[in-house]
């Protein structure tokens, strides 16, 4: 069994590029794999490990990095190995918005607990966000809930300035797949001049991890960025796969349609690749099914 950690946190690293040779070393020394971003904002990213133990080893070497003493982090078990290797990239932000005046570490929303999520987002004076990518919502999210349509985090200031004549006089509760999406969405509707935000502490994963089924308002899968592809309620893995073509979310019975080729195309993206890039897919996918019988 493999121990998962999803961790994000908020802190000011003067020289991100000094931080990267020790914990990627004692990542490799703990046999983690996956990935993490390290940039002047903070640091973000999902492990895994073949115990507990070693993963705790690297959440306490984070922890131990300046301003992160407060870093949460959210567990998952999976029966395979998530990962395939482990990757420490340096970025501009942890999580890209494009607005260099974004700061969460000066103010963020008023976070509020998954047990008192729904009493929020049924009051008739609440906006519910969800500001997630299309792919990530069109396979599950809260009743009632707004989807921008945005294909990327950064779309998200376009849409809001378009769209925010549409919530005057509303206070706006806003969720994403763990929470650090709306650390700086909410930071940034704080500097919009919107005065009452909210958003999920933990986010839905936390959500789906402490809300009972019975008592909850969502509605399908939750997309997860690791070889599970979606969780459910208990965080239970969810039906999905993802087609290698387009790293889209697809359910079994998307392979039996025309439009699917293992590692190269799906439905939602065969119209949106050139021939040349689908021969790529193939030689990629005809790579891999080659490793895999040399293992074997």
């Amino acid at each position: 069994m493999y121990t998962i950690a999803a961790l994000y946190h908020f802190a000011r690293f003067e020289n991100p590029e000094a931080i990267k040779p020790a914990l990627l070393k004692l990542c490799l020394e703990q046999e983690i794999t996956g990935t993490l971003l390290l940039a002047r904002e903070g640091v973000n990213g999902t492990i895994a490990g073949p115990s507990m133990a070693a993963v705790n080893t690297v959440l306490a070497h984070l922890r131990a990095l300046p301003g992160c003493t407060d870093l949460e982090h959210k567990y998952a078990e999976s029966d395979v190995p998530p990962f395939g290797r482990m990757k420490v990239r340096l970025k501009r932000e942890i999580v890209t918005m494009g607005q260099p005046d974004v700061d969460p570490t000066a103010s963020v929303g008023h976070y509020v607990a998954p047990e008192d999520w729904n009493d929020l987002i049924n009051r008739d004076d609440v906006a519910v966000i969800d500001t997630r990518n299309d792919y990530e919502v069109a396979i599950g999210t809260f009743q009632g809930a707004i989807d921008p349509q945005t294909a990327s985090f950064g779309e998200f200031p376009a849409w809001w300035e378009a769209n925010k004549q549409r919530f005057h006089n509303k206070k706006i509760a806003m969720f994403c797949t763990g929470g650090i999406r709306c650390e700086k969405s909410t930071n940034y509707l704080l500097g919009q001049g919107v005065e009452d935000v909210f958003h999920l502490k933990g986010g839905i994963l936390k959500y789906l991890e402490e809300v009972p089924a019975e008592q909850s308002t969502w509605d399908g899968s939750c997309f997860v960025f690791d070889n599970r592809v979606s969780v459910e309620h208990g965080l239970k893995p969810g039906p999905h796969m993802l087609c290698f073509g387009c790293r889209r979310p697809i359910l079994p019975a998307d392979t039996k349609r025309s439009e699917y080729e293992e590692g190269v195309s799906c439905h939602n993206c065969v119209t949106e690749t050139s021939e040349d890039d689908k021969n790529r897919f193939r030689e990629r996918q005809k790579q891999i099914a080659l490793s895999k019988r040399r293992k074997w």
